[in-house]
């Protein structure tokens, strides 16, 4: 039995994006609807992606062609939360190796960072996102580092990412790769680590207990959102089903179909 939840109770939004809003460059059903029913509502939201291969604005631009106007500031990705957490832990213009697409990269930039080319100069930090152009020089770069005492980050630990083509690997099977090859296990960042999760509540406010976090995975959005003291809403659009809370024994407070079945439960419930 899940516990009793009402969606009324629902103040504030942490919303996953692939698998929940899109299914790699494609919109789920209900995207224009949902975010329409926010507005109207006035609910708070920040959009948080575990994926560090794209920036902020490039989810806002595409959310927007598809009938989703959200703004950039509303936008976290796990790329964004490393960097906030790298700036808390290292000098200004520390040295980082980084494994990932032009978006991490840029961010790292951003936050004041010094990147590597190679493993010819030491690394105060390697950090790994998704990296679809990753090579064995790259994994070798970093393994060298690592063995040489730099800190080891990770942008997100998820192993494969929905796509128009299927599930492709994502950050989750390079940390694993360098930390067979090196022993060294990663801080990482994303979810279902709280870092992200913590980021997403700062940036709107408000207390937790009306904070609910929609997504379609229960190993990070469902079980990081339970351990940073949130709701959680499972949609069964993406990775995970009925059939894989049983599975797994992670349980949601709710679960829908998708972001039409949401929006009726929702509207269905302030109207009661």
């Amino acid at each position: 039995m899940r516990p009793r939840f009402s969606l009324g109770d629902v103040q504030r939004l942490v919303v996953d994006i692939d698998g929940t809003l899109l299914r790699g460059s494609l919109p789920l059903p209900g995207l224009s609807r949902f975010f329409g029913f926010l507005e109207l509502r006035h609910v708070p939201f920040v959009v948080a992606s575990n994926n560090a291969t794209k920036s902020a604005a490039g989810y806002q631009e595409r959310l927007a062609s598809l009938g989703a106007p959200v703004k950039s500031e509303q936008i976290l990705t796990a790329g964004a939360a490393t960097a906030r957490y790298l700036a808390g832990q290292l000098r200004q213009g520390a040295s980082l190796y980084a494994i990932g697409e032009p978006a991490l990269e840029a961010v790292l930039r951003q936050a004041g960072f010094v990147l590597l080319d190679d493993a010819g100069k030491p690394a105060d930090a390697v950090v790994v996102g998704g990296d679809s152009t990753l090579t064995y020089e790259k994994l070798k770069y970093a393994a060298l580092l690592l063995q040489r005492g730099a800190r080891f980050v990770g942008t997100n630990p998820d192993l494969l990412c929905p796509t128009e083509e299927g599930m492709v690997p994502e950050a989750g099977a390079t940390l694993a790769a360098l930390e067979s090859a090196t022993g060294i296990s990663p801080v990482v960042i994303g979810k279902p680590a709280r870092y992200l999760f913590d980021a997403a509540v700062e940036m709107m406010g408000g207390e937790r207990a009306s904070i609910a976090v929609l997504g379609d995975r229960l190993e990070t959005d469902i079980l990081g959102g339970q351990r940073a003291g949130l709701k959680t809403v499972l949609v069964t659009s993406g990775i995970d089903d009925e059939h894989a809370i049983v599975q797994k024994g992670i349980e949601p407070d709710l679960v829908v179909s998708g972001l039409d079945m949401l929006v009726e439960l929702w509207e269905r419930e302030l109207e009661a």
